[in-house]
């Protein structure tokens, strides 16, 4: 093969690592509300306050780890009132999530001009860093593909691995599995279904917040309205592709960043194709896989529907 060809190959393998971190952030935190029985699609809008509130933390104190708690604090703020919303007053959880949503797009559309205002150009801040040895970094190959990845990269490899190890081989996973097949089961074992359900929604925010961090702290530096393009709803989709099992959600989110790599490479090439199209292939291969999934896979039982602990 051409080295020009390697290269590129070679370049475009790490960039799908890099984009798939933070689907895969968010693809934790969706497989524990979604277990509980709480369906998020406002985790596009957590995101999206996730990568604001990360870019102001970074650029307000010059902390790339406090502007990463900003995201989360942000995203699970959002979470709670959903929470709220969908567990203890039983509202519709789709039309909860896409009020979040919006609320979330006009919230850093206000915001954005003055984070920005008192800046003649926009600032770029701090990235995270990347922790390899510069010896690892220069391995041909897998070097620039998986050492010379910012950290955040790496928390997002490992994560799902201890997010399946928490909820197949830990007393409090096995009640989170339950609580979204048979929440009065549950509730008749004494654990409160309502701080499950809680707690499942909680962690979706906090790790949407934190993937809205990875995704203007890798790289880019800085907020731009609307940066998350989708990104929330992609996830969801990988929710069903992987069966709601961390490990497999985290393999479909690195299959979604494959294709985000893929058409960013794409547009550079001059082959007189309007770049629309290139920029349309991550949502292409969304459609086609939950098309070719139709009645195959299995949701928990309870997803969607409110918890009445006086119902049957």
């Amino acid at each position: 093969m051409d080295t020009n060809w390697l290269v590129i190959l070679n370049d475009w393998l790490a960039a799908s690592v890099r984009l798939a971190a933070p689907l895969i952030l968010v693809g934790i935190g969706g497989v524990y509300t979604e277990r509980t029985g709480v369906f998020n699609i406002g985790m596009e809008g957590m995101m999206l306050v996730g990568a604001f509130f990360a870019t102001a933390g970074t650029l307000l104190t010059g902390n790339v780890w406090i502007g990463t708690l900003y995201a989360m604090i942000a995203g699970g703020i959002l979470a709670v009132i959903h929470a709220y919303l969908t567990v203890s007053r039983r509202a519709n959880q789709i039309v909860s999530g896409a009020a979040i949503n919006l609320l979330a797009l006009g919230l850093t559309n206000l915001l954005n001009p003055v984070l920005y205002n008192a800046f003649e150009y926009r600032p770029r801040v701090e990235l995270y860093p990347v922790m390899a040895p510069e010896f690892l970094q220069n391995i041909p190959v897998i070097g620039p593909i998986l050492f010379a990845q910012p950290v955040i990269v790496w928390i997002a490899i490992a994560l799902p691995f201890v997010a399946a190890w928490v909820l197949y081989k830990t007393s409090w996973g096995l009640s989170v599995r339950a609580v979204g097949d048979h929440p009065h089961a549950v509730a008749t074992a004494g654990i409160s279904v309502f701080l499950l359900k809680y707690i499942g929604v909680l962690l979706s925010g906090i790790f949407a917040g934190l993937g809205g961090a990875a995704l203007v702290l890798t790289q880019l530096g800085l907020f731009a309205p609307n940066m998350t393009a989708g990104r929330g709803f992609i996830v969801l989709a990988a929710l069903v592709l992987g069966k709601w099992n961390p490990i497999s959600v985290a393999l479909a989110c690195t299959l979604f960043g494959a294709a985000d790599a893929l058409q960013l490479r794409l547009q550079t090439f001059s082959t007189g194709i309007p770049y629309q199209i290139p920029v349309m292939l991550p949502y292409i291969l969304t459609v086609a896989a939950l098309a070719g999934l139709v009645g195959r896979t299995v949701p928990p039982k309870t997803a969607g529907q409110p918890y009445d602990p006086q119902s049957h």
